[in-house]
C-alpha cells in the first residue's frame, strides 16, 4: 500500500466516518446539539507528512558545541522539545461534527434500530390557495376572465357566421321565394335565420330576381367564402360577447393533509433526582424530541417540571433543570391535562405523554390519582421512563404501578434505564408500542 492509499484511508476515517449513532445517544454530548441541528462528533485524525527539525544541528555524531559529560545537567527543555504549557495529555484529540437534521436522524435511528415506523393517528387538513385556475360567475372586474370571454365569443361568431352575399345571390334565382332559399340554406348547413332571408328577399329589386335559372347555377357562378377567409379579407370586426360567458378567475383552494403532533415531556425535579438520573433523563428525551421532530410535518413540545408542584418551562430550562423538595406526580399530569385541553384538542392533534423519573412518589398518589388521570387523557402513547442506577429503590414503585395498572392497554409503555447503554433500547421500546387503533 503506497503514501496514497494511506492518505486516502485516513481521511476516509477521519473525514467521512462520524460517531455511531447508538453511541452517540448513549454517552455523546447531546447538550452540543440544538432542537432542529444534530452535531455527530468526527475524529479529526492528522495526516501523516514529513516533518524537519527546525534546530541547526551538524552532521552525525557532532555535538553543538560543549558536549557535557556524563550526568552533567542539560538545562530545561528548549522550545520546541515538547508542549510550551500544561501537563501531557491535556488537550484532548480535536473534533468536527457532522449535522443532521431531525429528518435524517429520524431516518437513521429507524435504520439502525430496525423501526421504519410511520406517523400514526389523525391528519389535519390546511386549505391553502393556490394559482388562479378556478373560475366563477362573479367577482371583482380585475379578475375577468378576458381571454376565456373572447374565445367564448369567437367560437359563437364561427358557429353563427355565413357568408351573405352568397344567400343573397340565392334569393336572385328564379322562381324562388324566401321561404324556398331558407330550407335551401339549411339543407347545406348554412346557420342563417328566417328573419334575416325575409328581410334580405324584401331588398332584391324585382328586376334581379331572376337573374339565375337554378341553385344549381347560382353555385357554379358564385364563390362561397368561409368565416375565416372573410376574417382574414375583411378583419375582426364584431365578437358577440355575452354576460352568461364571463368568467372571473378565483384562487384554486387545496387542501394540504398535514400530521400534527404535540410531545408532553415531564421530569422529577425532586430532591431525590440526582445527576446520574437526571442524566438518564436528558438522555432518553433529547432523541425522543427529535426523531418525533423528523417524522411528523408539524411537531409542537410541552415541557413540565415536578416535585410536589408542577410548572410548565422552556426546553432550555427544562434539559438541565434541578430543584429540590418532595414528589407528587399526578401534579405534571392534572398540568398537562389542562395544557392538551385548552390548546391542542384531541379531534386535531396527535398526542404523546412522556414522564420520566426515579419511580419514588408520594403515598398512595400512583394508583389514587396518576393513573386514572393517563386513562382519561387521551393520548396516542403515555410512556414512563424510570431512571434508577444501579436497580430499584425500596419506595420506587410508580413505574410498577403503572405498568400492573395499565400494562395491557396498548398505549401505555414503562422504560427502564438504569445506565447510558439502556437509553436506546428503551427508546425501542417506546416507540414501537404506539396502540395503530388510538
Amino acid at each position: 500500500m503506497g503514501l496514497r492509499d494511506d492518505l486516502e484511508r485516513f481521511r476516509e476515517v477521519g473525514e467521512e466516518r462520524r460517531e455511531d449513532l447508538e453511541e452517540f445517544i448513549s454517552y455523546g454530548d447531546l447538550g452540543g446539539s440544538g432542537a432542529n441541528n444534530i452535531n455527530i462528533p468526527i475524529k479529526v485524525v492528522d495526516l501523516p507528512e514529513f516533518a524537519y527539525d527546525p534546530r541547526d544541528r551538524g552532521g552525525v555524531g557532532q555535538g553543538q558545541g560543549g558536549t557535557p559529560d556524563v550526568g552533567q545537567p542539560v538545562g530545561p527543555p528548549q522550545p520546541g522539545d515538547g508542549d510550551e504549557e500544561g501537563d501531557p495529555g491535556e488537550e484532548g484529540a480535536d473534533h468536527e461534527y457532522y449535522q443532521m437534521d431531525p429528518e435524517e436522524f429520524a431516518q437513521e435511528l429507524d435504520e439502525q434500530l430496525g423501526l421504519d415506523l410511520e406517523p400514526k393517528g389523525k391528519e389535519v387538513i390546511e386549505e391553502i390557495e393556490g394559482d388562479f385556475t378556478d373560475v366563477t360567475r362573479s367577482g371583482p372586474n380585475s379578475t375577468l376572465d378576458f381571454e376565456r370571454l373572447f374565445k367564448e365569443g369567437l367560437k359563437r361568431k364561427l358557429s353563427m357566421d355565413f357568408d351573405e352575399e352568397y344567400v343573397r345571390e340565392a334569393l336572385r334565382v328564379e322562381g324562388k321565394d324566401a321561404r324556398d332559399v331558407f330550407e335551401w340554406a339549411r339543407e347545406k348547413n348554412i346557420l342563417v335565420s328566417w328573419a334575416w332571408v325575409a328581410d334580405a328577399y324584401e331588398d332584391v329589386p324585382e328586376s334581379e330576381r331572376d337573374k339565375w335559372s337554378s341553385f344549381e347555377e347560382m353555385d357554379e357562378n358564385v364563390e362561397q367564402t368561409t368565416t375565416l377567409q372573410r376574417i382574414r379579407r375583411d378583419g375582426l370586426r364584431e365578437v358577440p360577447f355575452r354576460r352568461e360567458d364571463e368568467r372571473y378567475r378565483h384562487p384554486e383552494i387545496i387542501e394540504k393533509k398535514e400530521k400534527n403532533v404535540v410531545v408532553v415531556n415531564i421530569r422529577d425535579v425532586s430532591g431525590s433526582m440526582r445527576e446520574k438520573k437526571r442524566e438518564l433523563v436528558e438522555r432518553t428525551f433529547t432523541p425522543l424530541d427529535w426523531y418525533l421532530t423528523g417524522k411528523y410535518d408539524n411537531a409542537e413540545f410541552v415541557y413540565i417540571a415536578h416535585d410536589a408542584e408542577a410548572w410548565q418551562v422552556e426546553r432550555e430550562e427544562f434539559f438541565g433543570i434541578r430543584s429540590g423538595g418532595g414528589t407528587k406526580i399526578s401534579s405534571a399530569y392534572e398540568l398537562a391535562a389542562a395544557i392538551l385541553e385548552e390548546e391542542y384538542p384531541w379531534r386535531e392533534w396527535n398526542r404523546y405523554v412522556f414522564a420520566a423519573g426515579d419511580s419514588e412518589n408520594s403515598s398512595n398518589d400512583t394508583t389514587e390519582n396518576v393513573v386514572p388521570l393517563m386513562e382519561e387523557i387521551p393520548a396516542n402513547l403515555h410512556a414512563y421512563v424510570e431512571t434508577q442506577p444501579g436497580g430499584n429503590a425500596i419506595n420506587a414503585t410508580h413505574a410498577e404501578e403503572v405498568e400492573r395498572a395499565l400494562g395491557d392497554t396498548g398505549n401505555v409503555v414503562v422504560a427502564r434505564v438504569s445506565r447510558p447503554e439502556d437509553v436506546v433500547d428503551a427508546i425501542y421500546d417506546i416507540l414501537s408500542t404506539e396502540d395503530d387503533d388510538q
